[in-house]
């Protein structure tokens, strides 16, 4: 019987010191010196569903331990491994929560994976719109009063899907939303891809795995220590099957998952297991150190970093103090131009820039002197900087009416219509704005006058827009009902 101690890699490190040759993929057989590039790899680690390692999708040995590990230190109910990255998570969530045809309640916000989802089902999605922060340009929690109107108002609605929280560390009301959707018997999927860390310390909060979410999806490797792609999947309370979401689980995520990338999952686990207390007592350290150096900014702004308090942010419900959104509004900078003075002048690569903020992220790991290196640079760069009255926030459309769903809109017949023609025609494909990444349109709203009005406003201010099909300014695809 295999000893639940043992770790995925230690028994593959066992397994090596066996000598045993591998009639069996991968393709390479961990003949490192033949291929000097696998060394740097890992190729030595690389295997396949030998004699002893399992099978994550019959798991019921080392990576059924592995998994029932993890679920005990989220404290869900049944959790998953995912090498797909939190994608494939969301995908088979979605797929597993509902049946084709459906109605959901989306967050306007959401990933494209979810919008990816919503096209395979066939779903009719009601959206919900955050409100936006106007002082950092950003969208804020989603209000649990709006959900219980939409819950309302729209009674064939089987599941809520929403983000929390977003990539700017916005966090929403799960415990409330949850209660809400719960006493309707509508479970709720939250896309937690960038909050893993939250139910681990008290200087993290707003956890949505112990927040009451059915099926949570977490990037383990956004800011915990584990390969890129890597995730894991929790389950929690009745209404939804764990065998189910396993079952759309075997559709979308790889029938050859890397044992690399398991490994990580279990050792990030392990490693948490053992000395998280310590390790996130640092990073929370880390953080305070650098939310103190931020007291002397004068003209950037740190969003609840420094003199910035969530009190300043009413549509807030909590902020994920992992993130650090850097505001360059009212100055003569933009975001992209701090990102470039970082890199260049300072050699610090930032996660992303827009035109009004950037965003640095940190991890468990974070080295000390990586926040004091950011810190120092920010405070140079503010002293550097001119203080500018900046031009209004701009402004996101009303939601456009729809007039079909996703689904059908994207396989109907279309055309490139101009603009100045555009006007309560079908649209056929998404428009975003990134950032944030919020769709401006999905396929099957109706092109409204605002709509356009915006598109324009958002070119005239350098915000790069995104389109399925059509990629001129003037022009969008459109289809026949």
């Amino acid at each position: 019987m295999a000893d639940k101690n043992q770790t995925i890699l230690d028994f593959i490190t066992e397994y090596n010191s066996k000598a045993i040759t591998p009639m069996h993929m991968p393709g390479h057989k961990r003949n490192i010196a033949a291929a000097n590039y696998l060394t740097a790899l890992g190729g030595g680690y690389d295997y396949t569903e030998i004699d002893g390692l399992d099978d994550l999708h019959d798991a019921d040995g080392i990576i059924k331990d592995a998994m029932d590990k993890a679920a005990s230190l989220w404290h869900s109910k049944k959790t998953f491994f995912i090498v797909n990255g939190s994608t494939c998570g969301i995908l088979s969530g979605i797929r597993c929560a509902t049946s084709y045809g459906d109605s959901v309640l989306v967050a306007r916000n959401c990933h494209k994976a979810v919008y990816h989802a919503i096209e395979l089902c066939g779903l009719h999605p009601y959206f919900i719109a955050p409100a936006v922060d106007d002082s950092f340009e950003i969208y804020s929690s989603i209000d649990p009063v709006e959900i219980e109107k939409a819950l309302l108002a729209h009674p064939s609605i089987r599941l809520v899907i929403l983000t929390s929280p977003t990539y700017e560390g916005v966090i929403s009301d799960i415990n409330s939303i949850s209660a809400i959707a719960h006493s309707y018997h509508i479970p709720v999927l939250v896309d937690e891809a960038h909050g893993s860390h939250l139910d681990h310390c008290d200087y993290f909060n707003g956890g949505a795995v112990n927040g009451g979410g059915d099926i949570v999806i977490q990037s383990l490797h956004k800011t915990l220590p584990s390969l890129t792609q890597t995730a894991l999947a929790h389950i929690n309370g009745n209404l939804i099957s764990s065998s189910d979401f396993a079952y759309e689980l075997g559709i979308f995520e790889t029938s050859s998952p890397s044992y690399l990338l398991m490994s990580s999952i279990d050792g990030c686990v392990n490693l948490i297991s053992k000395q998280g207390r310590l390790l996130f007592d640092n990073w929370k350290c880390n953080l305070q150190e650098f939310d103190n150096s931020m007291r002397k900014i004068k003209k950037l702004k740190i969003l609840c970093h420094g003199e910035d308090s969530i009190n300043n942010h009413t549509c807030l419900y909590k902020f994920d103090r992992s993130k650090i959104v850097i505001s360059t509004k009212d100055t003569n900078l933009s975001g992209t131009a701090l990102m470039h003075i970082l890199r260049n002048n300072y050699k610090i690569e930032l996660e992303m820039a827009s035109n009004t903020y950037a965003i640095a992220m940190t991890g468990l790991l974070e080295r000390p002197e990586s926040l004091d290196i950011l810190s120092r640079a920010l405070l140079a760069i503010d002293q550097d900087c001119k203080a500018i009255l900046s031009s209004a926030a701009l402004s996101v459309p009303p939601i456009p009416p729809m007039k079909t769903t996703i689904t059908k809109a994207l396989s109907c017949k279309g055309s490139i219509v101009p603009a100045n023609k555009a006007v309560g025609k079908v649209i056929g494909e998404y428009v975003w704005a990134y950032p944030p990444g919020i769709p401006l349109i999905v396929p099957g709203e109706v092109i409204t006058a605002d709509f356009l009005q915006c598109v324009d406003n958002y070119y005239k201010s350098g915000i790069p827009l995104k389109k399925t099909f059509s990629n001129n300014y003037n022009g969008f695809h459109v289809v026949e009902l």
